[in-house]
């Protein structure tokens, strides 16, 4: 039989218990900083190069906009005196089954932008919003 990869296409996004469908999630990355030291008495002429602090990047995630449905601003004026609502969330690309089968976690996540549709009465298109996520910290487990 033969073993092909994933496909990308199906897929949940759960936070603090409420499964949400989203048509895009961006960002699902980490880099680690690089260190460079060399001390003067070394007998090499290069710098030894260590890993340092980690950095991950912004999430964006893509939905259908919903009459009535107002999760995406319920949570952004969550902001009060330099304070807002964290939250945990759990992506997981789900088999046939619909069991995850690989899960990226992240951690203490908060809304920095978020993005209404843009309207064009020519257009034929629905109307997508978007928000973008910061947050602390992002593990994978692929399973």
């Amino acid at each position: 039989m033969a073993e092909y990869p994933l496909p990308k296409y199906h897929f949940q996004v759960d936070w603090g218990g409420t499964k949400i469908g989203f048509t895009e999630v961006n960002g699902l990355e980490v880099s680690t900083d690089k260190i460079e030291y060399r001390d003067g008495a070394s007998k090499e002429y290069t710098k030894v190069r260590m890993p340092g602090m980690q950095t991950y990047g912004d999430l964006t995630l893509k939905r259908g906009t919903f009459a009535g449905d107002n999760e995406f601003y319920d949570w952004w004026n969550t902001v009060s005196l330099n304070t807002i609502e964290r939250r945990d969330i759990t992506i997981s690309l789900l088999n046939e089954s619909h069991a995850p089968v690989v899960v990226w976690k992240i951690k203490n996540a908060w809304p920095t932008k978020v993005t209404s549709t843009n309207l064009n009465s020519s257009s034929n298109e629905i109307a997508i919003e978007t928000l973008v996520l910061t947050h602390e910290g992002l593990t994978m487990e692929n399973g």
